[in-house]
């Protein structure tokens, strides 16, 4: 995978947590798993107003998610994090197109929900730098539970 030593060192950073590879590809999948559900509403969204085009106002987006999202524009590494994430490009959702903007959008997104991610390891598991599968697997699980 691309951008494994950032988004290890994101971690690392963002969280005080010590992401091994396989703690970045379960993340990666998480992440993915969860932007492409955002880009699902998006097009419900899209469809609902009678457009085939995703705006990047149809996008769900909670405030909580929001202010994550404007946390991770103001760091020091989010531009690295962008690259990596540009290389691997969103689809859209079924027979619909993203607007201009949409997918750098959902690259915000993910960044977004990196560095709540990230920082929720402080909250549900304190104390904790290495974290195992089932520390980032209850984590994940939290997570589907809101977004």
């Amino acid at each position: 995978m691309d951008g494994l030593p950032e988004l290890e060192r994101f971690f690392q950073v963002a969280g005080g947590v010590v992401a091994d590879p396989g703690d970045v590809y379960r993340f990666h999948a998480f992440a993915d798993e969860k932007v492409d559900a955002l880009a699902f509403a998006g097009r419900d969204a899209a469809r609902a107003n009678g457009r085939d085009v995703i705006a990047p106002q149809d996008v769900p987006i909670t405030s909580g998610l929001r202010e994550q999202m404007h946390d991770f524009d103001r760091r020091d590494d989010a531009e690295g994090i962008r690259a990596v994430l540009r290389k691997a490009p969103r689809r859209p959702p079924g027979d619909v197109t993203f607007a201009e903007g949409t997918e750098d959008v959902l690259v915000e997104v993910f960044g977004g929900i990196a560095l709540a991610v990230a920082r929720s390891f402080r909250i549900v598991h304190p104390g904790v730098g290495h974290p195992t599968t089932e520390h980032w697997t209850r984590v994940f699980d939290l997570y589907r539970l809101v977004l």
